[in-house]
Protein backbone atom coordinates (compact mmCIF):
# COMPACT_ATOMS: atom_id res chain seq x y z
CA UNK A 1 0.00 0.00 0.00
CA UNK A 2 0.92 3.33 -0.65
CA UNK A 3 0.12 5.71 2.66
CA UNK A 4 0.18 9.11 2.50
CA UNK A 5 0.08 11.63 6.28
CA UNK A 6 -0.97 15.07 5.83
CA UNK A 7 -0.15 17.48 8.67
CA UNK A 8 0.18 20.86 9.94
CA UNK A 9 3.54 20.10 11.74
CA UNK A 10 5.22 17.17 13.51
CA UNK A 11 4.14 18.34 16.45
CA UNK A 12 5.78 15.85 18.93
CA UNK A 13 7.66 13.88 15.95
CA UNK A 14 5.44 10.70 15.42
CA UNK A 15 5.00 11.32 12.02
CA UNK A 16 8.31 9.49 11.25
CA UNK A 17 7.35 7.02 14.05
CA UNK A 18 4.23 6.13 11.87
CA UNK A 19 6.31 5.84 8.88
CA UNK A 20 8.39 3.21 10.74
CA UNK A 21 5.43 0.94 11.67
CA UNK A 22 3.91 0.92 8.16
CA UNK A 23 7.54 0.80 6.10
CA UNK A 24 8.33 -2.14 8.86
CA UNK A 25 5.34 -4.42 6.98
CA UNK A 26 6.20 -3.65 3.60
CA UNK A 27 3.78 -0.53 2.41
CA UNK A 28 5.21 2.95 1.30
CA UNK A 29 4.99 5.81 2.91
CA UNK A 30 5.14 9.48 2.62
CA UNK A 31 4.00 12.69 4.92
CA UNK A 32 3.38 16.49 4.48
CA UNK A 33 3.32 19.26 6.68
CA UNK A 34 2.16 22.84 6.47
CA UNK A 35 4.97 23.84 8.62
CA UNK A 36 8.46 23.31 9.39
CA UNK A 37 8.58 21.97 13.37
CA UNK A 38 9.87 24.59 15.62
CA UNK A 39 11.19 21.56 17.55
CA UNK A 40 13.81 19.68 15.13
CA UNK A 41 12.20 16.55 14.36
CA UNK A 42 12.63 15.10 10.83
CA UNK A 43 10.42 16.42 7.82
CA UNK A 44 9.57 14.76 4.77
CA UNK A 45 7.80 17.21 2.31
CA UNK A 46 7.26 20.15 4.40
CA UNK A 47 5.55 23.30 1.89
CA UNK A 48 6.14 25.55 4.56
CA UNK A 49 3.05 27.49 4.10
CA UNK A 50 2.66 31.03 5.51
CA UNK A 51 0.47 31.82 8.58
CA UNK A 52 1.86 29.42 10.89
CA UNK A 53 -0.81 29.94 14.13
CA UNK A 54 1.08 27.87 15.64
CA UNK A 55 3.69 30.57 16.43
CA UNK A 56 3.47 32.53 19.22
CA UNK A 57 2.91 35.79 17.95
CA UNK A 58 0.17 34.76 15.36
CA UNK A 59 -1.36 32.20 17.92
CA UNK A 60 -1.80 35.65 20.47
CA UNK A 61 -3.50 37.50 17.56
CA UNK A 62 -6.00 34.97 16.65
CA UNK A 63 -6.22 34.18 20.62
CA UNK A 64 -7.61 38.04 20.63
CA UNK A 65 -9.97 37.77 17.59
CA UNK A 66 -11.40 34.90 18.54
CA UNK A 67 -12.11 37.31 22.14
CA UNK A 68 -14.41 39.64 20.01
CA UNK A 69 -16.48 36.54 18.97
CA UNK A 70 -16.22 33.47 21.67
CA UNK A 71 -16.03 36.07 24.68
CA UNK A 72 -12.99 35.93 27.71
CA UNK A 73 -11.63 32.56 26.73
CA UNK A 74 -10.76 33.40 22.99
CA UNK A 75 -9.57 30.55 20.93
CA UNK A 76 -9.71 28.38 24.13
CA UNK A 77 -13.29 28.52 24.36
CA UNK A 78 -14.62 24.51 23.26
CA UNK A 79 -17.13 24.39 20.96
CA UNK A 80 -20.45 22.81 21.31
CA UNK A 81 -22.01 19.78 19.12
CA UNK A 82 -21.57 16.16 18.55
CA UNK A 83 -19.33 16.36 16.99
CA UNK A 84 -18.68 20.24 16.98
CA UNK A 85 -17.99 21.27 13.69
CA UNK A 86 -15.73 23.67 12.34
CA UNK A 87 -17.49 27.65 10.96
CA UNK A 88 -15.85 30.66 10.08
CA UNK A 89 -16.37 33.08 13.73
CA UNK A 90 -17.62 35.72 11.15
CA UNK A 91 -17.05 37.56 8.32
CA UNK A 92 -13.37 38.45 9.08
CA UNK A 93 -12.46 35.09 9.80
CA UNK A 94 -13.90 34.07 6.28
CA UNK A 95 -12.62 36.51 4.41
CA UNK A 96 -9.08 35.63 5.94
CA UNK A 97 -9.32 31.86 5.36
CA UNK A 98 -10.60 32.22 1.80
CA UNK A 99 -7.39 34.90 0.97
CA UNK A 100 -4.92 32.36 3.24
CA UNK A 101 -6.16 29.29 0.95
CA UNK A 102 -5.60 31.47 -2.08
CA UNK A 103 -2.27 32.17 -1.25
CA UNK A 104 -1.61 28.83 -0.28
CA UNK A 105 -3.24 27.12 -3.43
CA UNK A 106 -0.63 27.45 -6.05
CA UNK A 107 2.30 26.20 -3.82
CA UNK A 108 -0.27 23.45 -2.87
CA UNK A 109 -1.03 22.28 -6.68
CA UNK A 110 2.39 22.12 -7.46
CA UNK A 111 3.57 19.52 -4.14
CA UNK A 112 0.52 17.05 -5.72
CA UNK A 113 1.65 17.19 -8.77
CA UNK A 114 5.69 17.16 -7.85
CA UNK A 115 5.56 14.19 -5.61
CA UNK A 116 2.59 12.52 -7.09
CA UNK A 117 0.31 12.91 -3.87
CA UNK A 118 -3.22 11.83 -5.78
CA UNK A 119 -0.97 8.46 -5.91
CA UNK A 120 -1.52 7.12 -2.51
CA UNK A 121 -4.09 4.30 -0.72
CA UNK A 122 -4.68 5.65 2.37
CA UNK A 123 -4.54 9.00 3.50
CA UNK A 124 -4.17 9.98 7.04
CA UNK A 125 -5.43 13.47 7.86
CA UNK A 126 -3.68 14.33 11.37
CA UNK A 127 -5.73 16.85 13.18
CA UNK A 128 -8.65 16.24 10.70
CA UNK A 129 -7.38 18.97 8.37
CA UNK A 130 -7.15 19.16 4.67
CA UNK A 131 -4.84 21.46 2.87
CA UNK A 132 -8.33 23.40 2.32
CA UNK A 133 -11.43 23.68 4.28
CA UNK A 134 -13.96 22.83 2.34
CA UNK A 135 -11.39 19.23 1.94
CA UNK A 136 -11.32 19.23 -1.92
CA UNK A 137 -8.07 17.18 -1.43
CA UNK A 138 -9.82 14.56 0.74
CA UNK A 139 -13.02 14.53 -1.73
CA UNK A 140 -10.69 14.03 -4.97
CA UNK A 141 -8.69 11.55 -3.02
CA UNK A 142 -12.29 9.62 -1.56
CA UNK A 143 -13.38 9.44 -5.38
CA UNK A 144 -10.02 7.90 -6.77
CA UNK A 145 -10.92 5.13 -3.97
CA UNK A 146 -8.59 5.94 -1.18
CA UNK A 147 -9.51 5.30 2.27
CA UNK A 148 -9.93 8.22 4.14
CA UNK A 149 -8.71 8.51 8.03
CA UNK A 150 -8.70 11.44 10.42
CA UNK A 151 -6.25 11.36 13.59
CA UNK A 152 -7.71 14.18 15.62
CA UNK A 153 -5.73 15.79 18.93
CA UNK A 154 -5.86 17.92 21.67
CA UNK A 155 -7.91 21.56 20.11
CA UNK A 156 -9.15 19.61 17.01
CA UNK A 157 -12.39 18.55 18.50
CA UNK A 158 -12.40 20.77 21.09
CA UNK A 159 -11.51 24.45 20.04
CA UNK A 160 -12.14 24.02 16.02
CA UNK A 161 -14.46 21.26 15.34
CA UNK A 162 -14.50 18.61 12.48
CA UNK A 163 -14.39 19.89 8.96
CA UNK A 164 -17.92 18.50 8.10
CA UNK A 165 -16.97 17.43 4.35
CA UNK A 166 -14.40 15.79 5.54
CA UNK A 167 -16.33 13.87 8.58
CA UNK A 168 -18.59 12.77 6.13
CA UNK A 169 -15.86 10.75 3.97
CA UNK A 170 -13.61 9.73 7.25
CA UNK A 171 -13.45 5.78 6.84
CA UNK A 172 -11.76 5.94 10.30
CA UNK A 173 -11.50 8.28 13.17
CA UNK A 174 -8.43 7.81 15.59
CA UNK A 175 -7.63 9.65 18.80
CA UNK A 176 -5.19 9.41 21.48
CA UNK A 177 -6.61 11.81 23.74
CA UNK A 178 -9.37 10.51 26.04
CA UNK A 179 -12.06 13.06 26.37
CA UNK A 180 -12.23 13.17 22.25
CA UNK A 181 -14.14 9.99 22.54
CA UNK A 182 -16.82 11.81 24.37
CA UNK A 183 -16.74 14.60 21.47
CA UNK A 184 -17.46 12.42 18.50
CA UNK A 185 -20.01 9.50 17.97
CA UNK A 186 -17.61 7.50 15.86
CA UNK A 187 -14.22 7.65 17.02
CA UNK A 188 -11.56 4.89 18.25
CA UNK A 189 -8.91 5.19 21.28
CA UNK A 190 -4.99 4.81 19.88
CA UNK A 191 -1.92 5.27 22.05
CA UNK A 192 1.24 7.90 20.97
CA UNK A 193 3.78 5.98 19.34
CA UNK A 194 7.45 5.99 20.69
CA UNK A 195 10.21 4.50 20.53
CA UNK A 196 10.87 2.79 23.62
CA UNK A 197 14.30 1.65 23.07
CA UNK A 198 16.21 4.59 21.75
CA UNK A 199 15.88 6.36 24.90
CA UNK A 200 18.87 6.50 27.36
CA UNK A 201 17.03 5.69 30.65
CA UNK A 202 18.36 7.73 33.93
CA UNK A 203 17.25 5.32 36.63
CA UNK A 204 19.26 3.46 38.44
CA UNK A 205 20.76 6.73 40.08
CA UNK A 206 23.89 6.99 42.04
CA UNK A 207 21.37 9.52 43.87
CA UNK A 208 20.77 13.00 44.71
CA UNK A 209 23.35 12.92 47.34
CA UNK A 210 23.46 16.61 49.31
CA UNK A 211 21.74 18.09 46.17
CA UNK A 212 17.92 18.87 46.11
CA UNK A 213 16.00 16.65 43.89
CA UNK A 214 15.29 18.45 40.40
CA UNK A 215 11.87 19.35 39.33
CA UNK A 216 11.11 19.95 35.93
CA UNK A 217 8.03 21.41 34.04
CA UNK A 218 8.22 21.53 30.18
CA UNK A 219 4.98 23.15 28.88
CA UNK A 220 4.21 23.65 24.74
CA UNK A 221 0.88 25.56 26.17
CA UNK A 222 0.50 27.34 29.47
CA UNK A 223 -2.36 27.93 29.37
CA UNK A 224 -3.27 23.82 28.48
CA UNK A 225 -0.32 22.75 30.79
CA UNK A 226 -1.94 24.61 34.19
CA UNK A 227 1.45 26.27 34.61
CA UNK A 228 -0.41 28.99 35.95
CA UNK A 229 -0.44 26.90 39.11
CA UNK A 230 2.51 24.55 38.76
CA UNK A 231 5.27 27.18 38.52
CA UNK A 232 4.39 29.24 41.71
CA UNK A 233 3.92 26.20 43.73
CA UNK A 234 7.40 24.99 42.28
CA UNK A 235 9.16 28.58 42.64
CA UNK A 236 7.88 28.94 46.18
CA UNK A 237 9.29 25.13 47.63
CA UNK A 238 12.67 26.18 45.60
CA UNK A 239 12.38 29.02 47.58
CA UNK A 240 12.12 27.03 50.94
CA UNK A 241 15.13 25.07 49.83
CA UNK A 242 13.35 21.77 49.30
CA UNK A 243 13.74 21.39 45.25
CA UNK A 244 15.53 22.84 42.58
CA UNK A 245 13.23 23.96 39.65
CA UNK A 246 13.92 24.11 36.01
CA UNK A 247 11.32 25.45 33.24
CA UNK A 248 11.94 23.90 30.01
CA UNK A 249 10.24 25.82 26.78
CA UNK A 250 10.70 27.19 23.59
CA UNK A 251 13.69 25.01 22.43
CA UNK A 252 14.30 22.30 20.25
CA UNK A 253 13.25 19.13 21.26
CA UNK A 254 17.09 17.18 21.31
CA UNK A 255 17.59 20.77 23.74
CA UNK A 256 14.83 19.78 26.05
CA UNK A 257 15.25 16.35 26.31
CA UNK A 258 18.71 16.36 27.70
CA UNK A 259 17.52 19.12 30.14
CA UNK A 260 14.71 16.56 31.03
CA UNK A 261 16.86 13.78 31.58
CA UNK A 262 18.58 15.09 34.52
CA UNK A 263 14.82 15.52 36.52
CA UNK A 264 14.50 13.81 39.83
CA UNK A 265 10.31 14.30 39.13
CA UNK A 266 8.33 15.81 36.25
CA UNK A 267 5.53 17.64 36.29
CA UNK A 268 3.38 17.16 33.15
CA UNK A 269 0.40 18.89 34.23
CA UNK A 270 -2.92 20.03 36.49
CA UNK A 271 -6.41 20.62 35.79
CA UNK A 272 -7.99 19.64 32.08
CA UNK A 273 -7.71 22.77 30.23
CA UNK A 274 -5.85 20.90 27.61
CA UNK A 275 -7.80 17.18 27.46
CA UNK A 276 -7.62 14.79 30.25
CA UNK A 277 -4.36 12.91 31.68
CA UNK A 278 -1.07 13.02 29.98
CA UNK A 279 0.55 13.26 26.48
CA UNK A 280 4.11 12.96 24.69
CA UNK A 281 5.81 15.10 27.59
CA UNK A 282 4.57 12.47 30.24
CA UNK A 283 5.77 9.69 27.78
CA UNK A 284 9.11 10.34 27.58
CA UNK A 285 9.29 11.09 31.21
CA UNK A 286 8.30 7.75 32.24
CA UNK A 287 10.44 6.26 29.47
CA UNK A 288 13.25 8.53 30.95
CA UNK A 289 13.12 6.33 34.10
CA UNK A 290 11.62 9.69 36.06
CA UNK A 291 8.81 10.10 38.36
CA UNK A 292 6.15 11.96 36.57
CA UNK A 293 3.24 13.59 38.33
CA UNK A 294 0.65 14.65 35.98
CA UNK A 295 -3.66 14.99 36.94
CA UNK A 296 -5.43 11.75 36.46
CA UNK A 297 -9.47 12.11 36.38
CA UNK A 298 -11.57 9.51 37.20
CA UNK A 299 -12.45 8.36 33.72
CA UNK A 300 -8.36 8.24 32.66
CA UNK A 301 -7.87 6.01 36.04
CA UNK A 302 -10.75 4.16 34.74
CA UNK A 303 -9.43 3.35 31.37
CA UNK A 304 -6.08 2.93 32.96
CA UNK A 305 -5.96 1.71 35.82
CA UNK A 306 -2.12 0.07 35.70
CA UNK A 307 -0.95 3.72 35.03
CA UNK A 308 2.60 4.49 36.95
CA UNK A 309 1.28 8.42 37.75
CA UNK A 310 1.65 10.57 40.85
CA UNK A 311 -1.97 11.77 40.48
CA UNK A 312 -2.03 15.60 41.10
CA UNK A 313 -4.00 18.25 40.95
CA UNK A 314 -4.25 21.97 41.93
CA UNK A 315 -4.97 21.10 45.80
CA UNK A 316 -2.79 18.19 46.15
CA UNK A 317 0.37 19.36 44.20
CA UNK A 318 2.42 21.05 46.84
CA UNK A 319 1.59 18.32 49.79
CA UNK A 320 2.55 15.52 46.85
CA UNK A 321 5.41 17.58 45.84
CA UNK A 322 6.93 18.00 49.09
CA UNK A 323 6.51 14.44 50.21
CA UNK A 324 8.24 12.60 47.18
CA UNK A 325 10.80 15.50 46.89
CA UNK A 326 11.78 14.52 50.38
CA UNK A 327 11.54 10.45 50.00
CA UNK A 328 14.29 9.01 46.90
CA UNK A 329 13.27 5.62 47.31
CA UNK A 330 9.45 6.41 47.01
CA UNK A 331 10.81 8.44 43.75
CA UNK A 332 12.90 5.46 42.27
CA UNK A 333 10.20 3.11 42.82
CA UNK A 334 7.38 4.83 40.91
CA UNK A 335 10.26 5.76 38.24
CA UNK A 336 11.20 2.30 37.98
CA UNK A 337 7.64 1.50 36.60
CA UNK A 338 6.94 3.79 34.22
CA UNK A 339 9.41 2.72 31.17
CA UNK A 340 7.79 -0.92 31.84
CA UNK A 341 4.45 0.66 31.03
CA UNK A 342 5.33 2.60 28.37
CA UNK A 343 7.24 -0.81 26.47
CA UNK A 344 3.34 -2.20 26.77
CA UNK A 345 1.22 0.43 25.62
CA UNK A 346 3.30 3.33 23.64
CA UNK A 347 6.25 1.50 22.31
CA UNK A 348 5.85 1.38 17.96
CA UNK A 349 5.09 -2.20 17.81
CA UNK A 350 2.33 -2.29 19.84
CA UNK A 351 0.57 0.73 18.23
CA UNK A 352 1.56 -0.84 15.39
CA UNK A 353 -0.30 -3.92 15.80
CA UNK A 354 -3.57 -1.52 17.66
CA UNK A 355 -3.55 0.61 14.03
CA UNK A 356 -3.16 -2.24 11.74
CA UNK A 357 -6.39 -3.92 13.93
CA UNK A 358 -7.87 -0.57 12.76
CA UNK A 359 -6.95 -1.04 9.43
CA UNK A 360 -8.79 -4.07 8.85
CA UNK A 361 -11.96 -2.78 9.90
CA UNK A 362 -12.03 -0.69 7.06
CA UNK A 363 -11.23 -3.04 4.77
CA UNK A 364 -7.40 -2.86 4.16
Amino acid sequence: MKILYISPENTVGTLDLYRRIHESRGNQVRYVTFYHSPKGYPEDICLNLPFNFTRSVLKHLRHRVYQLYRGKNGYHTEREGYPPVWEPEGRLDAAFIAWKERVWDNRIRKAINKYGLYDADVVHFESGMDFYRDARYGREMKKRGAKIICHYHGEDLRSRGVLGELDAISDLNLSNELDLLYKHPDIHYIFLPFDTDGFRKKYPPAGTGDKKPLVTHAPTNRYYKGSKVIIPVCRFLEREGKIRFRLIENMPHKQAMELKRESDIFIDQVGDKGGWGYGMNSVESLALGICTFTEMNAHYRSFLPDHPFVNVNAGTLYDKLLYYAGNENLRRRKALRGEPWVRKHHDIAAVGESLYRYYETIGL
